[in-house]
């Protein structure tokens, strides 16, 4: 690197002479000693001297980050955040210097904004005490004080203040006027610390058997609701994989765990055995009682994973469909069970591309044929 230069000439540990004193333990930001041993992730002060060292060979910065065991926008970050401008446009970086100021700046706990700007904190409260969210609050803060950065935080920043003990920065008691009310902040989980939904355990979609995936045999189905006007009315479908077959279930009052387990298995019931493989339905609570359902429909139940309804494509597509008979925003429940049967002898009735434009009433009758 051009223009680049160290005062005074340094030597890299791993070169020949003398390695400058190499600490055993250095602190963490909280004051702990690391490890012995342990890689930090922080730079210690033998790899700013390899830096400096390295600069002045003209090493390049990614070449320096491999040897470090580093990534090169770590180095990058390093160099240009502790260099020191120098006359006809040269530069230097001084690595005991860069590593005192990153000594100094690691102490914790540091004070938060809020706590260190009373002007900032009495504007916050006042606006929590209106009942504002700590998002309006920090969007209303950038447009009241655009020239002034103490003024202006986060939304995180605020809710931090608010819940995190010890700090004092808000009043715990102005956690009443959030939307939420919490005293304490709910934890959110990683997908893979979920808590079980439901007291059976599940079979996921990957347990699923081989001849489900390719649609070769029939009586593998896929289930879901459809939601009628303001939340208050249903209809359970179900579509069968290898003939895009449609069953619609009649649940005109509700989708109680109970009123889904009886209605299901009532449909099914009305299918032959060879129909009766598997069903393939998403985490709804209205299939808490699946294990329940399982036994009175000797139907075995898979389920997909958390938000990803491609795993039930046929189902998704089916109930894009039948929008068409049952718009969003009407009540779903004026329908009769006679009606939903006439609606889904239409679809079964219908020429499907996906089928070599035969009826998936026409491709259930050559399968159950060729089964027989």
């Amino acid at each position: 690197m051009l223009g680049c230069e160290v005062s005074p000439p340094l030597r890299s540990p791993d070169r020949a002479g003398p390695a400058p004193p190499v600490p055993a333990r250095p602190l963490d930001p909280s004051g702990r000693p690391e490890p012995a041993g342990a890689k930090s992730r922080y730079l210690r002060e033998h790899e700013r001297i390899h830096i400096a060292d390295r600069l002045r060979e003209k090493a390049s910065i990614r070449v320096i980050a491999a040897e470090l065991g580093r990534s090169a926008s770590t180095v990058s970050r390093e160099i240009t955040r502790n260099r020191t401008d120098g006359t006809r446009g040269q530069w230097h970086y001084r690595p005991h210097a860069a590593q005192a100021r990153a000594d100094a700046r690691r102490p914790r706990p540091k004070a938060g904004k809020i706590g260190t700007h009373p002007d900032l904190r009495e504007v916050i409260q006042s606006w929590l005490e209106l009942e504002w969210s700590p998002e309006q609050i920090a969007r209303s803060l950038r447009v009241r004080f655009p020239d002034r950065p103490e003024m202006q935080v986060s939304h995180e920043t605020i809710y931090q203040a608010l819940y995190v003990q010890g700090r004092g920065e808000l009043r715990r008691e102005l956690t009443r006027a959030l939307r939420t009310g919490r005293t304490a902040r709910k934890p959110h989980r990683r997908p893979d610390q979920r808590q079980p939904r439901f007291v059976a355990p599940m079979v996921m979609i990957s347990d699923r058997p081989a001849e489900a995936e390719d649609r070769a045999v029939p009586g593998h189905w896929e289930g879901d609701l459809i939601i009628g006007k303001d939340q208050q009315s249903q209809i359970g479908t179900l579509v069968e994989r290898a003939t895009r077959y449609v069953l619609l279930v009649h649940l005109p009052h509700d989708r109680t765990a109970e009123t889904a387990r009886d209605a299901l298995a009532a449909t099914m019931a009305t299918l032959p055995t060879e129909l009766k493989r598997s069903l393939t339905w998403d985490q709804g609570s209205e299939m808490s009682l699946h294990h329940q359902f399982s036994i009175a429909a000797d139907l075995p139940v898979y389920f997909c994973d958390p938000h990803s309804p491609w795993q039930r494509g046929s189902n998704e597509n089916t109930n894009g469909l039948l929008r068409q008979y049952f718009p969003k925003g009407t009540d779903l429940s004026v329908h009769s069970r006679d009606h939903l049967a006439a609606v889904a002898a239409r679809l079964n009735g219908r020429p499907r591309k996906t089928l070599g434009w035969e009826t998936p009433a026409e491709r259930l009758t050559k399968l159950l044929a060729a089964a027989s």
